[in-house]
């Protein structure tokens, strides 16, 4: 039997979070690059519909955990809304700053809605209960050392009818699907890590990690558990990837 810990950045006990953030670090560069090679793009649709779901617009506050580069975050202050990104991986948000960085006032004004990128653990986010009208994560529930207690605060500092949604890698329930995906995340996968970060390892963990995830039926229960009303998945090409929407 494969050895689910072989990974080099994929540790389940007290280092879990150390060890995402020296893989984090070592491919901040080239996160979007290989994100859209591993994906065709696809990434960036499913991105859009998060937002779309997310129902934020001018006046209201949006959060987006473990925003990593700021797609999402940029995204969701395109519709007015005060975004807040937070990471707790500084190269990552030192490629978000950039990217902030060149935009212009133009698009600012025309969007009416402010970003703001924080270094923070997302399990435990400096802010009060209640003050967000949605928050989000994208690929980032996966990564935490408590999938259950990220759930929590994203629980807490949302508002009473605000949006919590969350896109991360499926697990499919068609067993050939299934199969034909796992192979492509434990042989692929990994090669596109080696030839454009150098590091094969970096990418053999999203398997890794998947296989330990909770994935569509385990986070729809910790949703219900913290009482969430609406809860639903919506599966991505064959349960690939998935996203989870609930209202508090």
């Amino acid at each position: 039997m494969r050895d689910v810990h072989s990974n080099s950045y994929f540790d389940p006990g007290d280092r879990r979070a150390e060890r995402v953030g020296d893989l984090f670090a070592g491919v901040a560069g080239r996160y979007d690059f290989i994100n859209d090679i591993q994906s065709l793009g696809l990434h960036r649709f499913w991105k859009r519909r998060l937002v779309r779901l997310a129902r934020v617009g001018r006046g209201q506050r949006a959060l987006d955990l473990c925003c990593g580069t700021g797609d999402v975050t940029f995204a969701l202050a395109r519709t007015g809304a005060e975004a807040i990104g937070i990471d707790f991986s500084g190269a990552m948000l030192a490629v978000a700053e950039r990217r902030a960085a060149r935009l212009e006032d133009r698009a600012r004004r025309e969007w009416g809605g402010r970003v703001q990128f924080i270094e923070c653990d997302a399990l435990q986010l400096p802010f009060s209960e209640s003050e967000f009208d949605a928050v989000t994560i994208s690929y980032g529930l996966r990564n935490l050392a408590d999938a259950r207690r990220g759930l929590a605060e994203m629980w807490r500092v949302a508002r009473p009818g605000g949006r919590l949604v969350i896109l991360d890698f499926g697990k499919p329930a068609n067993r050939w699907w299934r199969t034909v995906y796992y192979a492509y995340l434990r042989r692929l996968v990994p090669v596109f890590g080696r030839l454009v970060c150098g590091d094969a390892a970096a990418y053999a963990y999203i398997l890794e990690s998947l296989e330990r995830y909770a994935a569509q039926e385990g986070v729809s229960a910790m949703l219900r558990e913290l009482g969430a009303l609406d809860v639903r998945v919506i599966n991505l090409i064959g349960g690939a990837m998935s996203i989870h929407c609930a209202v508090r």
